[in-house]
């Protein structure tokens, strides 16, 4: 029997994806890539913008018509939320959400006959964790420390799709990042839907995490999902400034400059917060990568508003912008929000940050050149060239070299290609 996957969304999906995929793999399967003929067609999806839910809809037109009979089974959050709309997609066979994906194999086997009923999975995906890594997908290995949020920001539909905020304990964490890091992985990104918030569960914190983590051997580089800037403390920051380990980038979601738009959001902090946590982060590490997500386009937002934020962000010492249109999605408060700015008017705004991003981008890369910094090579090559990124997230392409991919390599960096990747000398 074979089984091939498509993933949609987060690293968070990525680490789970990769964990289905493995129990399919104990029970016999032999995996195959997406777009080829299949026994069984997994989607694991997301739901964080009808962007999202396009790309879903039409993961599943191409399962159906290349694998046609396949059992096409489709999971995550967008089958959580909107289950009835899927299942009535031609050629799906099984929708199943956040509380059953684990129990996937189960629900297969009922479906062909094979068992009566599905048996329980044994846990609350609400409430309970159920540990996650990816592995071997990449070279680098997406660790799920968290899931789950209690915030409520009135855009977003994520805590209706993966329930309260929950985490396992360190100990555990601890021991899979060391089977993860004995694989010979070299890279472990902690993942979750608010990692900051970790320890809700367990009674510790996330800074407990990090001091565990930091002091695990086998584990050469730790690189650190998106942070709620409230979340971040001076404590992990001093901590990410002394070690060896963890790499020297945060991704923090400002999602505006402008504190209307913030209330109306319903987020947790106000812009002067954010630009402190800036100020700190570049206080203890000056050559830290620092990335955040801004959302164009929010119902109330005027162009003074967007003037206000795209100021406020071009005087902030950044790496990188992730970029959105606002979109809008079914049940939430946001949706009842007056002040509907228009799609075009949302996109133009989303060009002038993109734009910023890239001039910040480029900006950040030329402080680097003529550093030596270490690279970990990733396991594609274009035109006889082969990427990776340092430690700070610069993307850095050299000409390609098997026997250097997946390895840690000191690497002279040397200017900015057409491609807009940074130029390295491997100086091993």
């Amino acid at each position: 029997m074979t089984v091939s996957f498509h993933t949609l969304g987060c690293k968070l999906n990525f680490a789970e994806t990769s964990t289905v995929g493995r129990l399919f793999a104990e029970n016999g399967y032999t995996r195959v890539d997406f777009g080829q003929p299949a026994d069984v067609v997994v989607i694991n999806t997301c739901t964080v913008t009808g962007q999202a839910d396009r790309k879903c809809r039409q993961a599943i037109g191409k399962a159906v018509k290349t694998s046609p009979g396949a059992v096409v089974v489709v999971i995550g959050c967008f089958a959580e939320l909107k289950a009835p709309e899927i299942a009535g997609i031609p050629g799906v066979s099984l929708v199943l959400g956040n509380r059953d994906k684990f129990n996937v194999i189960e629900h297969i086997r009922q479906l062909k006959g094979m068992v009566a009923e599905a048996p329980s999975c044994g846990y609350d995906a609400y409430r309970q964790f159920f540990p996650s890594y990816s592995l071997f997908d990449r070279t680098r290995s997406f660790l799920k420390v968290q899931d789950g949020c209690d915030y409520r920001c009135t855009y977003c539909t994520i805590p209706k799709a993966r329930g309260q905020s929950r985490n396992a304990p360190v100990n555990m964490i601890v021991k899979q990042a060391e089977a993860v890091a004995g694989q010979g992985i070299r890279e472990i990104v902690l993942t979750g839907v608010n990692i900051g918030d970790f320890g809700r569960t367990t009674g510790e914190t996330f800074l407990q995490l990090l001091l565990a983590l930091d002091a695990v051997e086998p584990i050469e580089r730790i690189r650190i999902g998106s942070v709620e800037p409230n979340l971040i403390t001076e404590e992990i920051i001093a901590l990410m400034a002394g070690s060896q380990k963890l790499a020297p980038h945060f991704h923090i979601p400002l999602q505006s400059g402008c504190n209307k738009i913030l209330g109306l959001m319903a987020r947790r902090y106000r812009r002067e917060l954010f630009a402190e946590k800036i100020g700190l982060i570049r206080r203890y590490i000056p050559r830290a990568a620092i990335g955040i997500d801004v959302i164009a386009g929010f119902p109330g937002e005027t162009g003074e508003d967007f003037e206000d934020t795209r100021t406020f962000i071009e005087n902030l010492d950044l790496a990188y912008l992730h970029v959105f249109p606002y979109s809008e999605r079914p049940e939430t408060k946001a949706v009842e929000l007056p002040g509907k700015v228009k799609p075009a008017d949302a996109e133009h705004r989303s060009k002038k940050l993109l734009e910023l991003s890239a001039t910040k981008r480029r900006q950040f890369y030329q402080q680097h050149t003529g550093r030596r910094l270490g690279v970990i090579f990733e396991q594609k090559a274009k035109d006889g060239m082969m990427t990776g990124f340092t430690d700070s997230y610069i993307r850095v392409e050299a000409p390609c070299n098997a026997s250097l991919i997946g390895r840690c390599i000191p690497v002279a960096l040397t200017g900015i290609a057409k491609s807009g990747n940074m130029t390295g000398i491997v100086v091993e």
